[in-house]
């Protein structure tokens, strides 16, 4: 296989968690990225949406947001060691305290948008973002993002979204994580070691 597809899959890392803001284009970039190296696509609100048979503002309407982030919890622990994935995280589960969001032969990468290029983004998506005011999405987004960079900040990796297709996003990506030297573990795994 040519590119960057399953016969050189060994150069990854097991699970690839891409995390930011809601409108940084972790689904869209997260299913290229994963067709691009052979891996499987997970979209962890939809995960927590087939767990709880309800989407996310049903979840929201009915359990409120600590009934969310308790089925996220449960999500994450259901997909935590397992390997070749590519796993589209939600805005808020980065800052989260009460998980662990670093594994480790895993490695996180920070999709970083402006709040109002995420907005602009979310446009037409409002009404499934339960923590955006509808008419003040930018405020929101900046508001959370204040809150959320120090978390975004412990990801392993940092690829700027602004101007960028998603293409062009998964180059960013690829190019960072071969920036990294993969060390093979105990288990004959791969694990993220030092930067080469």
């Amino acid at each position: 296989m040519t590119g960057d597809g399953r016969a050189v899959a060994d150069r990854w890392p097991s699970c690839i968690l891409l995390v930011g803001l809601s409108g940084s284009g972790k689904s869209t970039a997260g299913r290229e990225l994963a067709e691009r190296i052979g891996y499987r696509f997970v979209d962890l609100d939809n995960e927590i949406e087939a767990i709880a048979g309800q989407s996310v503002p049903e979840i929201f309407q009915a359990l409120g947001e600590s009934g969310f982030r308790r089925l996220e919890a449960e999500a994450t622990e259901a997909i935590r060691g397992r390997r070749g994935l590519v796993v589209a995280t939600g805005g808020g589960w980065m800052a989260r305290q009460d998980i662990e969001t670093a594994w480790s032969d895993s490695v996180r990468v920070w999709l970083h948008v402006r709040p109002e290029t995420a907005a602009r983004r979310l446009d037409r998506r409002l009404e499934a973002r339960p923590l955006l005011e509808p008419g003040a999405p930018e405020a929101s987004l900046g508001r959370l993002l204040d809150a959320r960079r120090a978390a975004y900040a412990d990801a392993e990796c940092e690829v700027d979204t602004e101007d960028r297709s998603a293409p062009e996003v998964v180059d960013e990506i690829l190019k960072q994580l071969r920036g990294y030297r993969l060390t093979g573990s105990a288990e004959g795994t791969n694990t993220l070691g030092e930067r080469a």
